[in-house]
């Protein structure tokens, strides 16, 4: 297995999906992960594939206590007063190295661990079933423990609706949903996830303003047109530069409001508010 890793997705829905084999887990909201113990060192990647291990340091630090050849997907996140905070994530994943570590001295980070790619003995373990890749995955981080924790999984209904609704107190968003029977299948969204936030995502192709730090950024929608966000507020439009900087990037774009935006190809993907493009713009909450 190669760095980076794609990594599986999931697709937004209102309600639980009908069936017996699907196992809900409670959905962390924080930076999405995927944690790389290699032979000598740890790594650490986005949900895009950047490297992130200098902002993240604390878990890459928790991760050398597993075995050399250990992929692992979770979300990182920070609890702050006793609840996740997302803004607190969204601060530690825009800062500098040197501004990671002040901030890591007052919330430290916790990877909420939902999945096994590769283990130290079976190798690349995605085609394996959930449930077996699960296995393998609390039978390796047991032992560790704190800031490496795996979600708990539950296929009783009334266990899930149960988290949904009071575990919304302490900052967790919503449910993930999962077959067991599913294998691991990266860039797909084999997963079903339901949110408390009325939500959608899409994929930006553009944006205005500097490409280190945009104004605005154009995002392709379900329907296959190009809205233009509401004006970024300062830590979401770093993170987004960050993803931006460097790649090629042409004039020409047009929103369906009529407004220019310079174009680029890999764009990463971000949460909007549901309905807030009736309007011609839309507002952008999060990178996914």
């Amino acid at each position: 297995m190669e760095f980076p890793v794609s990594l599986a997705l999931a697709q937004a829905v209102q309600s639980p999906p009908t069936g017996r084999d699907w196992y809900a887990e409670p959905k962390v909201d924080g930076h999405r992960m995927a944690l790389w113990r290699l032979a000598d060192t740890v790594r650490l990647q986005s949900r895009a594939g950047r490297e992130v291990t200098a902002v993240w340091f604390d878990l890459a630090v928790a991760g050398m206590r597993l075995p050399p050849g250990v992929v692992v997907d979770g979300e990182a996140c920070v609890w702050v007063d006793g609840r996740v905070s997302f803004s607190a994530a969204q601060s530690r994943g825009a800062s500098t190295p040197a501004r990671a570590r002040t901030l890591a001295a007052e919330h430290p980070a916790t990877l909420a661990a939902f999945d096994l790619l590769q283990h130290p003995v079976h190798g690349d373990v995605r085609a394996l079933t959930y449930l077996e890749r699960r296995a393998l995955l609390v039978e390796l981080l047991e032992p560790v423990g704190p800031p490496l924790q795996v979600v708990p999984s539950t296929r009783d209904r009334d266990v899930a609706a149960d988290w949904y609704t009071l575990l919304q107190e302490q900052g967790i968003e919503g449910l993930v949903w999962k077959r067991g029977s599913s294998l691991y299948t990266g860039n797909r969204r084999i997963w079903r996830k339901q949110r408390h936030a009325d939500t959608s995502d899409g994929i930006v192709v553009g944006f205005t303003g500097p490409q280190t730090r945009p104004h605005a950024v154009a995002v392709r929608l379900d329907d296959g047109t190009v809205a233009l966000s509401q004006r970024l507020p300062g830590v979401l439009a770093a993170e987004l530069g960050a993803h931006l900087t460097g790649q090629a990037a042409r004039a020409g774009g047009r929103a369906r409001g009529g407004e220019t935006y310079r174009e680029v190809e890999d764009g990463p993907t971000v949460e909007m508010l549901a309905g807030s493009g009736r309007h011609g713009v839309i507002t952008v909450t999060r990178l996914r």
